[in-house]
């Protein structure tokens, strides 16, 4: 059997192939390598570990790799938690603050329900809620 064989094993163009075929492994396997490092750095998850994992154990390390990873980018997360933050930050804007105690009130509270300081008077006219400092209703236009 080796006899027979043994012209196609000896020629140039198997040679070649099989040379072409090792260079091509050899390059896909620094190209995962490399291409590991450089999402497990970009996901924040500790890329030497894992480029060297993928390094040793090939396509088992990778596929490992590609079960354990952190599904998010470690810069989507920090933008998603900034987000968040200026969202929250919005939302306490909107809402008042008693000036007293600095629990939240709404904006026509005439007294603080927790510390019963007066925030608002209401006009003498229409009833709604004015600010202390106001001397003419801007709802009917009646002098305080």
């Amino acid at each position: 059997m080796g006899d027979l064989l043994a012209p196609i094993l000896d020629s140039r163009e198997f040679i070649l192939s099989r040379q072409l075929c090792t260079l091509f492994f050899i390059v896909f396997h620094i190209a995962l390598t490399f291409w590991t490092y450089r999402d497990a750095d970009r996901r924040g998850a500790m890329p030497w570990f894992w480029a060297l994992t993928v390094f040793i154990f090939d396509l088992a390390g990778w596929i490992i790799y590609l079960v354990i990873r952190p599904p998010e980018y470690a810069e989507d997360v920090r933008e998603r938690d900034l987000e968040i933050r200026a969202k929250e930050n919005a939302l306490t804007r909107q809402m008042e603050t008693c000036p007293n105690c600095q629990k939240p009130v709404e904006s026509d509270y005439l007294i603080c329900p927790s510390c019963m300081k007066r925030l608002r008077k209401p006009c003498i006219e229409c009833e709604k809620a004015l600010k202390l400092s106001w001397t003419v209703c801007p709802y009917c236009k009646t002098k305080q």
